[in-house]
């Protein structure tokens, strides 16, 4: 019986720990060849080494699968490119892209320093969107398609005390998405986004997590989904964002109201108050 991804090659970035490395281990056991990209830095983005991605390639390959460790950062299109030669020199195309790649620098918006936003913008949604750009340019080469997954967070989506430039970059991602699953629809390209709640080291000790198992809720629930949306199971899906917490998986749309229409003219602000109910309805 065929594995759900056999004889495809998938880039994960940020694949050394937690929900990338899960990522890549469920792939790689599902027949994928996986690049797995990890800069080896710390939660906030500090340091480099390549120990992580290294020991995931090895579990991988210990296993029987294939893979290849680039250590390149999504953060400049240097990185993005330098990250998708890795699976072109190492086996020759690329059909999925895990946009995984994230790191956290918590402080609320009247404490929150200049470096602290940027380089926060710049791993999760600059480096979304070049290792996008540049495997999407690539499969359009190829011309048979592919899948991206992207990662957003409810922090994106409904907001989090003290994650501004987090919820900034996750909020980014999920426009993103839906305009490249607009975009690349043409190219046979469906490109959809998860928004994976987990005990991981960059999570384990928020306040949110506090008394929560990894058992319960671990990556271990997330890399199935990411594998459906990665394979020829989802290959009608596109701009969604699933949302999966634990054993719950559900979808997250923008959402409008009928709202209310003024008979004629321009609202009043007293109007709009006025009306209000009616209009949020």
């Amino acid at each position: 019986m065929a594995k759900l991804l056999e004889g495809k090659v998938a880039i994960i970035t940020g694949a050394g720990g937690g929900i990338g490395r899960e990522h890549a281990l469920y792939f790689a056991a599902e027949g994928a060849k996986v690049v797995v990209n990890d800069l080896g830095s710390d939660r906030s983005g500090g340091g480099k080494g390549a120990e992580m991605a290294d020991k995931t390639v090895a579990d991988i390959k210990a296993a029987g699968g294939d893979a290849v460790a680039n250590y390149d950062s999504v953060a400049t299109r240097e990185g993005a490119d330098g990250i998708l030669w890795s699976a072109l020199a190492k086996f020759g195309r690329v059909d999925i892209l895990i946009n995984n790649a994230g790191i956290l620098r918590d402080k609320t918006l009247v404490n929150m320093s200049d470096g602290d936003f940027n380089l926060v913008l710049d791993v999760h949604l600059k480096g979304t969107f070049y290792c996008l750009q540049a495997v999407a340019r690539q499969l359009k080469v190829q011309g048979h398609g592919g899948r991206i997954v992207n990662t957003t967070s409810l922090s994106g989506l409904l907001g989090n005390f003290g994650q501004g430039n987090y919820g900034a970059a996750k909020g980014g991602i999920y426009s993103l998405t839906r305009v490249a699953a607009i975009e690349l629809a043409k190219m046979g390209v469906t490109v959809n986004a998860i928004a994976p709640v987990a005990v991981t080291r960059m999570t384990a000790d928020l306040p949110m997590m506090k008394g929560i198992k990894a058992e319960d809720l671990g990556p271990q629930y997330i890399a199935p989904v990411a594998a459906f949306l990665a394979s020829d199971l989802a290959a009608d899906l596109t701009g969604q964002v699933v949302g999966v917490q634990g054993p719950k998986v559900f979808l997250s749309r923008m959402v409008e109201t009928d709202g209310a229409t003024r008979s004629g003219g321009v609202w009043s602000p007293q109007e709009l108050k006025e009306r209000w109910a009616e209009i949020s309805k």
